[in-house]
């Protein structure tokens, strides 16, 4: 066996090495590496290895051990060397989620993008109980409109983003990069008419958008929160929304709550909390809770951005003390790729990719070779310094959280006025240093309420939503959220005519989850026609 330390970095050309240590990487081949603690290198190697490459952390090097002769010529990896390049330009010139313009896709993909600007600011200084125990001792909403309000500000209409969409759902003078829901507002609009409705849409709390997230700085001492951000649920984003509407917009109700996704969780929870505040409710591809595919699938991209050093348990934030930390971009494009296999259908990358290769005249590689391996490498890479990773990880978390059942909202009630009540002592030394500090024991491993008891919990639940009119909409071919848990929630409501049940099949999209930011047709088609449906 060879042994040869690699000393090149990304930062030292072979002309900066030692002669000696360039013949000893010549030295019958180095092929293949791996890290390698600096502490088995030999004191003569450890010093050459700190002095070539200050980029790597911890004294971690790279080193090749192989046979002095091999059978085949060893694999390439320009998919981590790429990495590799990236983390050093980051170390350089940090990124940060709140600067950017939108990403240019094809017709077929979602517009999303950072945003710069266009959008305006409510800011609440009265403090905002969270669910969870926590507190947010003030915050701000970003948020953009469209349309005019009516004389008796009856026409406003609240549309509830995704996880990862910001406030900007359509282009305007302010900002005139096209919007995430770009062709399904505007005037005339088969959807969103807005020579007809105000249309309000906000970035949610925990995102980092320009509302208050992880990334924004905590009041206490002006640092960024990360992770002592305090978990959110999807109706602590609907409380701050409503402060926006009522306080600052000045609207008492509204004609409409419409979401998809995360957004439809979100119109169901504004029902909910607000019953007498809203008229009609517009939820598509979304689920009245979480259910366990879809907590499972989140759970796998939490882990995978977490296991990321440079996520740093979340303080990977730039200071003062360390103006080069690295954003933990690795673990955000695989968890991205991870949740881009949710978002589209199998039938649907089957006519769009099927299982050909970039060139079936090479061999094949380790990296990304296949089209749809190449097609997901694609949209991780895009993501991964677009949105802030706590924030995709506190409202990943959110989602799964998201229950409208009854004893759901009596914990949740409990857990306020607890935080209330310490709030107003001034108690804040008697909440706990650290949360989870300990694992949790596995003493739990099946459920404890049967699935009849639990429909009535969560009938129970809705029951404030009762008598509104609604709009459910599933499809087919969403894997995320599938079509019968649009059923489950027009079942539990049982509204006879007030709800609208709409189920696009495989014949009318193929998109998968996505298919709501793309087909206008169906999508846009359903929810204009039902809410002009009295006007």
């Amino acid at each position: 066996m060879i042994k040869c330390v690699w000393l090149l970095s990304t930062n030292a050309a072979a002309s900066q090495q030692p002669k000696w240590a360039i013949q000893e990487l010549e030295l019958n081949g180095c092929y293949s590496s791996q890290l390698v603690d600096r502490k088995m290198m030999s004191p003569r190697l450890r010093s050459v290895a700190r002095w070539s490459s200050p980029i790597l952390k911890d004294g971690f090097h790279q080193l090749a051990t192989l046979r002095s002769r091999s059978s085949n010529p060893a694999m390439e990896f320009p998919c981590l060397d790429k990495m590799d390049q990236l983390s050093a330009q980051l170390r350089n010139k940090p990124a940060s989620c709140s600067s950017g313009d939108a990403t240019s896709s094809p017709s077929n993909e979602p517009v999303y993008g950072k945003v710069r600007s266009g959008f305006k600011v409510f800011k609440s200084n009265e403090p905002l109980f969270l669910d969870y125990g926590g507190v947010l001792p003030k915050f701000q909403i970003a948020y953009e409109t469209w349309g005019t309000l009516n004389s008796d500000r009856s026409n406003a209409i609240l549309i509830h983003t995704g996880l990862s969409a910001s406030s900007h759902a359509k282009s305007s003078s302010d900002n005139p990069q096209p919007g995430w829901w770009e062709k399904f507002i505007g005037p005339g609009n088969i959807m969103l008419d807005t020579n007809k409705f105000f249309v309000i849409c906000t970035n949610v709390l925990g995102g980092c958008y320009g509302s208050t997230g992880p990334s924004s700085p905590d009041p206490a001492d002006g640092s960024p929160y990360a992770t002592r951000f305090p978990m959110l649920s999807i109706q602590d984003i609907i409380r701050g929304q409503q402060r926006l509407v009522k306080e600052h917009l000045g609207i008492h109700a509204l004609y409409a709550s419409v979401g998809c996704s995360m957004g439809g969780m979100q119109s169901l929870a504004y029902a909910q909390q607000f019953p007498e505040l809203v008229e009609k409710v517009v939820t598509v591809s979304a689920c009245a809770r979480s259910h366990p595919s879809s907590i499972a699938m989140r759970h796998a991209q939490r882990q995978v951005l977490m296991a990321d050093q440079h996520w740093a348990r979340g303080f990977y934030y730039p200071n003062a003390q360390d103006p080069h930390k690295i954003l933990p971009h690795v673990g955000m494009k695989l968890a991205r790729e991870i949740a881009t296999v949710t978002y589209r259908s199998g039938p649907e990358w089957e006519s769009r990719f099927g299982t050909e290769r970039l060139n079936d005249e090479r061999s094949p590689v380790l990296c990304p070779d296949f089209l749809i391996e190449t097609y997901l490498d694609h949209q991780g890479e895009k993501f991964s310094l677009e949105y802030d990773a706590n924030s995709f990880l506190y409202l990943s978390k959110t989602m799964d959280l998201f229950d409208l059942s009854q004893s759901h909202q009596n914990r949740s009630e409990r857990k306020r006025a607890e935080a209330m009540r310490m709030y107003e002592r001034k108690d804040l030394h008697d909440q706990p240093a650290k949360l989870c500090d300990e694992p949790y024991e596995p003493t739990k491993k099946r459920r404890s309420t049967t699935v009849e008891q639990a429909r009535e919990d969560l009938k129970k639940g809705m029951e404030p939503i009762k008598g509104k009119d609604i709009l459910v909409v599933g499809v087919k071919s969403d894997g995320l959220f599938p079509y019968w848990q649009q059923r489950e929630i027009a079942d539990l409501l049982d509204n006879g005519e007030q709800v609208k049940h709409v189920e696009l099949d495989e014949s009318q999209s193929l998109f998968g989850h996505d298919t709501f930011l793309l087909d206008l047709e169906n999508v846009g088609g359903s929810i204009g026609k039902f809410l002009n449906k009295d006007l």
